[in-house]
């Protein structure tokens, strides 16, 4: 029985020690193939923000026009030259659908993954790890990612170093450290899940979703909410996405907030939200897993 107990254990470790920042940090020094150096905070940048929130809008814009037969409780809020956008990149997308019709023809949508592809030329989605007892991870599974393509999002809540996070981080090992200290808990189960759903609650506009809870479920809404499950990078598997953090703009449109995966633990509408995406740092195939490095700051 204790045997047994034990392996059970050492299993669970194995699969976890990947995620869990105390163990990465202390086995830096023996895998430089792990570390990103960067000279400051400010030029930890692979991308420009320009470029993460060009993306981000059209991969959101698309999925908002394929999901256009839902958004008529939105659309009612909206002003009309932005409601004019939407409907005219709808003829766009489908120039035999009349717009009252397509409101009805469910079958001219396609998958949010089929989105990404069209959008962005590529697929990724959670698949088990190539990486012995590591879990689940990420793939590329249809398409091409070209070097420094916005390839998945690091979900969750957002917390600011003074708010509380203690009972959410025990064996919890989705929790992303940022440069500054913010911490986002990216755990799609237990108190993590709780805390999450309630804050979408809480900040939701009557029909305006300030932030996507589906990637808690099994039916994600956003197919690049899943960077919590990429695996870090080992000796002898390179890292070829890297993180990066980037904090969303006031003039962020509010309709396409709803595919957002983050939300801030405490509302304050003074700090803008966290994001944390994941950029390709060479060109990534069909059916490669993506493996990321941890950065480390130089003086």
């Amino acid at each position: 029985m204790p045997g047994r107990l034990m392996r059970g254990l050492w299993q669970r470790w194995r699969r976890y020690r990947y995620r869990f920042v105390p163990w990465i940090a202390l086995n830096l020094s023996h895998n430089p193939r792990t570390l990103r150096y960067v000279p400051e905070e400010s030029k930890d940048k692979v991308i420009s923000d320009e470029d993460v929130l060009g993306t981000l809008l059209k991969v959101f814009q698309a999925l908002f026009v394929n999901d256009f037969s839902k958004q008529s409780d939105i659309l009612t809020v909206l002003p009309e030259p932005v409601k004019s956008k939407y409907q005219d990149l709808l003829s766009v997308q489908h120039p035999r659908v009349k717009q009252l019709e397509y409101r009805h023809q469910q079958q001219n949508t396609f998958t949010p993954e089929e989105i990404l592809y069209k959008t962005l030329g590529f697929s990724v989605a959670r698949a088990p790890s190539s990486l012995i007892s590591a879990g689940k991870g990420v793939f590329v599974t249809k398409g091409l990612v070209r070097k420094g393509a916005v390839v998945s999002m690091y979900p969750g809540t957002v917390y600011q170093k003074y708010e509380p996070i203690f009972f959410q981080s025990i064996g919890n090992p989705f929790i992303f450290r940022c440069l500054d200290g913010v911490l986002i808990d990216g755990n799609d189960k237990g108190i993590s899940k709780v805390v999450y759903r309630s804050c979408n609650g809480r900040d939701q506009l009557g029909p305006l979703k300030m932030s996507d809870s589906t990637w808690l479920t099994s039916e994600i809404h956003n197919p690049l909410a899943i960077g919590q499950y990429v695996n870090n990078c080992s000796n002898d598997r390179a890292a070829n996405v890297c993180y990066q953090e980037f904090d969303v703009p006031a003039a962020f449109p509010i309709e396409l907030k709803q595919y957002l995966p983050n939300i801030a633990y405490s509302y304050d509408k003074q700090s803008p939200l966290r994001c944390v995406i994941l950029v390709a740092l060479r060109d990534i195939e069909q059916g490669e897993e993506l493996f990321s490095n941890y950065y480390t700051i130089v003086s």
